[in-house]
């Protein structure tokens, strides 16, 4: 049975291009006679707010689309996001990492030919090398630190991986393009990366669909997946909303909130009709 899933993060209100990419895992779930979950990626309790998780459920409602079971809430879950940490430290596949933001700047910037991912510069590695007795005393001195994946170690247990994308067919993983990305820090249990792949996992989702712009994460999450041992969805990559100007929804853009279009006598099914003609633009 096909399972999907919409998992909005609520630090704001849902703009056109969420109710897209709500719209899509709705639709493959219901027109596969499967299931469709709602999911809040509630981890940030820094930037999350309880009215925007009201406000999404009325949104949604709204639009027109209905989901099955609970709600799932991630900070409800952490012990589920610190097993898998547990495993992964077993494994001595993490490491800490006491470099500051700015420290790690400082490293790329000294570095001439810094490697280069999709989002960026990596990580050097600085930490990854520390012995173990020189990270015993820097966590008992009481420094702060993030967890680390060494992805190169991980990729040795793992060997060769991909995965099945409905748009660009079989691909093959290459997580260390993103190198040594962080699965947790101290105020934020679990990253979105290990978390998404737990979640997914528990739920039973077995298509994830989500815009391009994630489409350089799924490598991880391949790895991931492995690595814990858990099953393997199917993926579709859908395209982003942009404006006019070609420029990203996002947030801010208060015009185009489904409360604002609601507000200005926009019916569902011209929101709808609206955002499957935005994306039908951006796909062009």
């Amino acid at each position: 049975m096909i399972v999907t899933r919409f998992a909005p993060s609520p630090t704001g209100l849902l703009h056109l291009g969420h109710a897209y990419a709500a719209l899509v895992a709705w639709r493959a779930a219901r027109q596969g006679g499967g299931r469709f979950l709602l999911r809040i990626e509630d981890i940030d309790a820094a930037r999350c707010r309880e009215e925007f998780v009201a406000a999404i459920e009325v949104d949604l409602a709204w639009l027109g689309i209905d989901w099955d079971g609970e709600v799932r809430r991630q900070s409800q879950h952490f012990a589920d996001y610190r097993a898998a940490l547990d495993r992964l430290e077993t494994a001595a596949l993490v490491y800490p990492c006491f470099c500051t933001r700015a420290a790690i700047k400082a490293e790329i910037a000294r570095a001439l030919d810094a490697p280069h991912g999709p989002d960026g510069p990596l990580y050097p590695g600085t930490c990854r090398g520390l012995a173990p007795a020189e990270r015993a005393r820097r966590i008992a001195a009481g420094e702060n630190f993030a967890l680390r994946l060494n992805v190169a170690k991980a990729l040795a247990r793992s060997g060769p991986l991909a995965w099945e994308d409905e748009v660009r067919g079989r691909v093959a993983a290459d997580p260390a393009a993103l190198g040594d990305v962080v699965l947790a820090r101290k105020d934020t249990p679990a990253s979105y990366h290990l978390a998404v792949t737990v979640d997914d996992a528990l739920q039973g989702v077995t298509l994830v669909t989500r815009g391009v712009d994630l489409f350089a994460a799924t490598h991880l999450h391949r790895l991931l997946q492995a690595l814990l041992e858990l099953p393997v969805p199917r993926y579709r990559h859908h395209p982003l909303l942009t404006d006019p100007s070609g420029r990203r929804y996002a947030k801010r853009d208060r015009a185009l909130t489904l409360s604002s279009l609601r507000e200005s006598g926009k019916s569902p099914e011209e929101v709808r009709a609206l955002a499957d003609r935005s994306a039908a633009s951006a796909a062009t």
